[in-house]
This record gives structure tokens, sequence and C-alpha cells, in this order.
């Protein structure tokens, strides 16, 4: 026991001052408009399946859905938050876009974040009408049949007609098969290496063939 107030146990001033500096970034990090929109701002969770986009994938993939979209275009981006995230980044050109995904730490992102499973691939919104998007982006969470057919099944309901896929190379086939798309020269990256080389696929004339 302690007789008195003065004998409690007390933070050392560079404790202190170190503690006062970790909430200070925390508070800095929920503030800034320019870390919330970075890709990385939330970080990957392999359990999940995530993994980010380098810097330069991200902005070239962004430009393309944003050039796919035109002027005022509408833009979806389905398992793929890294390229919403650098969709905001560049919101100085004309387009909305909206976040699909399973991981509501994205609910940061307000009435723009969609909560979505793709093993309930339908479970959408009422503003989400039929064949709305200009462009869709996805980028499924597992090199699997089973999840790029339900994923598939959203990307047909929400698009007009363009698709941007990003997965892995062995899944060729059944995104030829299940969407009618071909595989880019581009080989997008990540900021970490994975097991599995990954590819995009369109359906339109695009600046990843060149």
């Amino acid at each position: 026991m302690f007789d008195s107030d003065d004998d409690s146990p007390q933070l050392s001033a560079q404790a202190l001052a170190a503690l006062q500096e970790f909430y200070l970034e925390q508070q800095q990090k929920e503030t800034s408009v320019v870390d919330k929109f970075s890709v990385g701002a939330i970080e990957e969770d392999w359990q999940l399946s995530q993994f980010w986009y380098s810097k330069e994938t991200a902005e070239r993939l962004a430009k393309e859905v944003i050039s796919a979209a035109g002027k005022g275009g509408k833009i979806a981006c389905i398992s793929a938050p890294s390229i919403y995230q650098k969709l905001k980044e560049l919101q100085n050109e004309d387009f909305s876009a909206f976040v699909l995904e399973y991981d509501r730490r994205f609910s940061v992102y307000g009435d723009e974040f969609v909560f979505y499973d793709y093993k309930n691939p339908l479970n959408l919104p009422e503003h989400f009408e039929p064949n709305s998007f200009d462009i869709v982006i996805a980028d499924p969470p597992y090199l699997s049949e089973e999840c790029l057919s339900k994923t598939a099944q959203t990307v047909k309901f929400l698009t007009k007609g363009k698709i941007l896929l990003c997965t892995g190379a062995v899944m060729e086939e059944q995104a030829a098969k299940l969407l009618g798309l071909r595989v880019c020269k581009f080989i997008p990256k990540h900021n970490r290496s994975l097991a599995n080389e990954f590819r995009c696929y369109v359906n339109y004339e695009s600046s990843l063939d060149s």
C-alpha cells in the first residue's frame, strides 16, 4: 500500500513525452486526408488474403480505370481497396468511385464503402442498379474457381460493359470463360513478393496492352 498520493508510481518525463508523441501521431493519422487515402494507410490483413499493390501499380491501374470510365464516369472497386485509395488521391479528375470490401475497416470511407462478401455476390445496396457502372475493377481475394465465379456475378450485374480483373495467371482460362476477358501485357506488382504470378485481364481496348 502507498501512504499518500505522492508515493503513487509516476511516468518519467521521457516516457510521458513518448506517450504524448504516440497519441499525437495516432490523431494525425485519423484526421489527415492524405494518410486516410494513401495505399497502406490501412494495413494488410493476410488472414483476409490482403496484399496491397505497389505505388506504381496502384497509380497505373487507377489512371486506367479513370480513362476507361470517361468524364463523369462511375467506378466500382470490388475487393480492390488500394485502387480505390489511389483513385481518391487522383480525385482532381471527374468521376465517382465506390469500394466493395469485406473488411469493415474501410468503412472509414463513409457512403462510398459497401460491405461485400463474395459468397453473397448479389447482396448489394438498393441504389446499385444493374449495369450502372462504367467500369468495374475486381481483385478476388482467393485464387479459386468458386471465388472468381461468384465475384463474376457481381461484376456482370454492375458493369455497363467494361471489366478490369486482377488475379493470378493461373486463372486465365477461368477469366476468359466466366467474363470473356483476355490477359494484358502489363504485369501488376505488389508491395510484398507473392508466390503466385499476377496478371491483369480486360474485355476492352486498354493501354495495359501497350
